[in-house]
């Protein structure tokens, strides 16, 4: 038998094109990362029910979970912090979720679903050792200078002192370089049918060719224990035995 899980955001073009620029190296070390899928909504429907397993985790968090955990590196879980909160919702269930992932060795990566965001963030945005990227799924622009070309630095304990023997603070210029990628799908395709397609394209390679699944249950099953803790870390909502 073969267990396969529709985990479609694995194939969401900026995401894909972000996994390329992180194994570039041109960002260096990933430093943070931030996901954000927020906005302003007040919800009465039955996808607001604990009953139904509702809420914005169960809802929209398996998406930029996901993402998160196959940026946040393979191999190990990472330390959960959650906090979750109801705020514009008309159910029992969070409608609010702010969720870190951490660890040595590891990027923090923040993830924000939130109900009550009338300004949110961009979707995308990441911070590294040699420079960042932000961006949504239509458009991503990241900037990043190459160690060749900064000027030497070492470390100084004693006052910072200018040309004319003044205080001074830490400046220099270093070169940036700047790219940037646009969304483009061919034949008309929605950016939804296209990663649609590519699951199935995924487990057709699985069942005729015997490919190993790109999406495992095991990958699928760190994501519930992250949601698992993320209940179990907020009482208030959620009530666990």
């Amino acid at each position: 038998k073969v267990l396969a899980v529709f985990q479609n955001s694995r194939y969401q073009p900026a995401f894909v094109q972000i996994r390329r620029i992180i194994a570039s190296g041109v960002l260096g070390r990933i430093v943070q990362i931030d996901l954000t899928s927020s906005g302003f909504a007040r919800r009465w429907d039955w996808q607001t029910l604990q009953s139904n397993n509702g809420g914005n985790l169960m809802n929209t968090g398996p998406h930029p979970l996901d993402q998160a955990l196959q940026l946040f590196g393979s191999g190990t879980m990472p330390n959960v912090t959650c906090i979750m909160d109801r705020a514009n919702t008309f159910g029992d269930a969070e409608d609010y979720v702010k969720l870190l992932l951490h660890g040595a060795g590891h990027p923090s990566i923040d993830i924000e679903i939130s109900s009550c965001s009338a300004f949110p963030g961009e979707p995308f945005v990441i911070q590294g050792t040699h420079g960042g990227l932000h961006g949504n799924n239509h458009r991503l622009e990241w900037k990043y200078y190459k160690t060749a070309e900064a000027p030497p630095q070492q470390l100084i304990r004693g006052p910072l002192l200018d040309a004319n023997g003044k205080p001074a603070y830490c400046s220099e210029q270093l070169i940036w370089h700047h790219d940037s990628w646009d969304l483009k799908i061919e034949d008309g395709k929605s950016a939804f049918d296209h990663m649609t397609e590519q699951v199935y394209l995924m487990l057709y390679r699985t069942l005729t060719e015997g490919a190993e699944l790109e999406i495992t249950p095991l990958q699928v099953r760190a994501q519930m224990e992250v949601m698992e803790q993320c209940r179990r870390q907020n009482p208030h909502i959620y009530s666990i035995e």
